[in-house]
């Protein structure tokens, strides 16, 4: 593990750097990755620093991506935030530049990059890039950076209703009210839905299985998304539905890609599920995982598993 000097160190010799996060983005890589890219121009002006990736059409308020070309990568520094392993990187040219660094929140299961720091104790990537600012005298915490390194950790924390949150975490939010971030604007824009989401939600509740260990699932197919007229992406931002119900203690939403596969997510109030996650081509946090099932049966397959994972935890007595 190196060191935020190091890190510093090593970014102060780039003239060209190219910061990427995961593919499918979520507020938390978005803002860890644009609220560096910030504080990097900041500081150092003379710097071409590029923010790589697929724009999230939901997420477009937050941030933008730019093109980034192939000769780009020749002898550049490369940073992914927030992206445990490097299938899920948002740019697979990612190891096409002369040095790469890893930022990351999630368990290191994938140890990958020439630099990596990687904090699990973190409530986001947004939270050490915040760290890592402040542990610079030439990088600065400025009220623009804060606005996407806010939104990274609000996302990544439900409104710091999650465990990750800590003292910290309340500190560093402290820090980006104080210097005169739009929190309202930024909670309003997460909370907004389409009035297609808004009956997913009803439809997912009717559709919900609910085993009595309190494990459960839903499935969104591509028929459902045609039917309500919905795409992916909107189809993805319901996950944390189900577990605003008192019967439900982890739960997986597989959401229908083209091809047939399943996106599944996996979220949990207690047992622990990024080991099933890694069992099916995923991984991720031990309350919130990301995984791929190849059909329904997989789906169902790993819905078994989970009923498992949440009747040995109930025995615990946990």
């Amino acid at each position: 593990m190196n060191s935020f000097a190091e890190i510093i160190a090593t970014i102060k010799k780039y003239d060209r750097i190219i910061i990427l996060r995961h593919q499918n983005p979520d507020p938390d890589a978005l803002g860890s990755q644009a609220g560096l890219a910030t504080t990097i121009r900041r500081a150092f002006p003379n710097k071409k620093v590029l923010i790589g990736g697929n724009n999230t059409e939901g997420l477009k308020w937050l941030s933008t991506v730019e093109e980034v070309k192939d000769e780009d990568y020749k002898g550049a520094l490369v940073i992914v935030t927030d992206t445990a392993n490097q299938p899920r990187i948002d740019d697979q040219r990612f190891d096409d530049g002369d040095f790469l660094i890893k930022i990351d929140h999630h368990p290191n299961d994938d140890a990958y990059g020439d630099q990596l720091f990687v904090n699990t104790n973190a409530s986001s990537s947004s939270e050490i890039i915040a760290d890592l600012i402040e542990s610079s005298d030439e990088l600065e915490l400025t009220k623009e950076v804060a606005y996407y390194l806010y939104a990274g950790v609000v996302g990544d924390t439900g409104r710091f209703l999650y465990p990750a949150t800590t003292q910290h975490t309340m500190e560093i939010g402290g820090k980006f009210i104080a210097l005169g971030v739009d929190t309202a604007g930024i909670n309003n824009k997460m909370n907004e839905i389409t009035l297609q989401q808004a009956k997913l939600q009803g439809v997912l509740f009717d559709n919900l299985k609910i085993d009595k260990s309190g494990a459960a699932y839903a499935v969104i197919d591509l028929e459902l998304m045609k039917q309500l007229n919905i795409n992916q992406e909107q189809a993805n931002s319901v996950v944390s539905t189900p577990g605003r119900l008192k019967e439900v203690r982890s739960w997986m939403e597989a959401v229908q890609k083209d091809d047939g596969t399943f996106r599944m997510h996996l979220r949990s109030q207690g047992p622990i599920i990024n080991e099933l996650a890694k069992k099916h081509d995923g991984g991720g946090h031990p309350l919130a995982s990301g995984a791929t099932a190849k059909d329904l049966d997989e789906v169902k397959q790993m819905f078994e598993e989970l009923k498992d994972i949440v009747n040995e935890y109930n025995q615990k007595g946990e």
